[in-house]
């Protein structure tokens, strides 16, 4: 692998709000890395991008639509041309389309091609774009922002407050992306590259809705910002929370 710069470049997916947002901000103000916020919209984007750098903090923006390939294909060709590289990559944009979707009149075939599009087939591709850029970097991290929610084994918990709740599309996409992690891990093996999926947590967020019992956006980052950070003996192939492992 070839020797990245002194100050790491992460790129975060939907970093404009919420969870991105908070970990785009941590990650400058804290840890002194150059972030590249990622957006469907550009202005929104290069708008948190700009108040870093207007606050002494090292920061770009890119327009990143997840359902579009030839946004995805410029963004990359955007950060080969500006960086030659890429420390971190945090697949954090997804979507969550079954809490209002009508199951009366609703398409299935709609909702399904809706939630994966962005939160699995555009995640794929994105990092499966980036990995000549990631390899390199001296040390490489993935980190993929899934949900408890996609683990097949608490999935059967009767005891989980969403146990009842129909969240199938949700559920079946973040199963989809811990199977990335656990791909991407296995491939990037002996590489050095840290390849690690994340659950949040309950978040108050738009996808959310805002829920009163979720936390910040700054405490769901919490465990992101560690897998962005890992020092070269930290773990790979893993799937956690700020509150420990969590089962595949």
């Amino acid at each position: 692998m070839a020797t990245a710069t002194a100050t790491p470049i992460a790129l975060i997916s939907g970093a404009n709000q919420g969870i991105g947002l908070a970990v785009a901000n941590i990650l400058a103000k804290e840890h002194g890395y150059h972030v590249i916020v990622g957006s469907r919209k550009l202005a929104a984007s290069e708008k948190v991008a700009a108040e870093l750098r207007a606050a002494g903090h090292a920061a770009s923006s890119v327009q990143l639509d997840l359902t579009d390939n030839f946004s995805i294909k410029a963004a990359v060709k955007t950060i080969e041309l500006e960086f030659g590289h890429l420390d971190v990559l945090i697949n954090n944009a997804a979507v969550l389309m079954d809490a209002t979707w009508d199951r009366t009149t609703g398409d299935p075939f709609e909702l399904f091609q809706a939630t994966f599009m962005p939160n699995v087939v555009g995640t794929a591709a994105l990092t499966e774009r980036l990995i000549p850029l990631l390899q390199k970097s001296t040390l490489p991290r993935i980190v993929f922002v899934s949900s408890t929610m996609g683990s097949l084994e608490v999935s059967r918990d009767k005891s989980t407050p969403w146990y009842n709740i129909d969240y199938k599309a949700y559920d079946a996409s973040k199963a989809a992306v811990n199977v990335l992690t656990l791909n991407y891990a296995r491939l990037l093996e002996g590489s050095g590259a840290k390849v690690n999926s994340v659950c949040p947590g309950l978040v108050k967020t738009a996808l959310t809705h805002y829920t009163e019992y979720g936390t910040s956006p700054e405490v769901g980052a919490t465990r992101i910002v560690e897998m962005a950070t890992l020092g070269a003996d930290g773990p790979t192939g893993t799937f956690s929370s700020r509150d420990g492992p969590v089962p595949w």
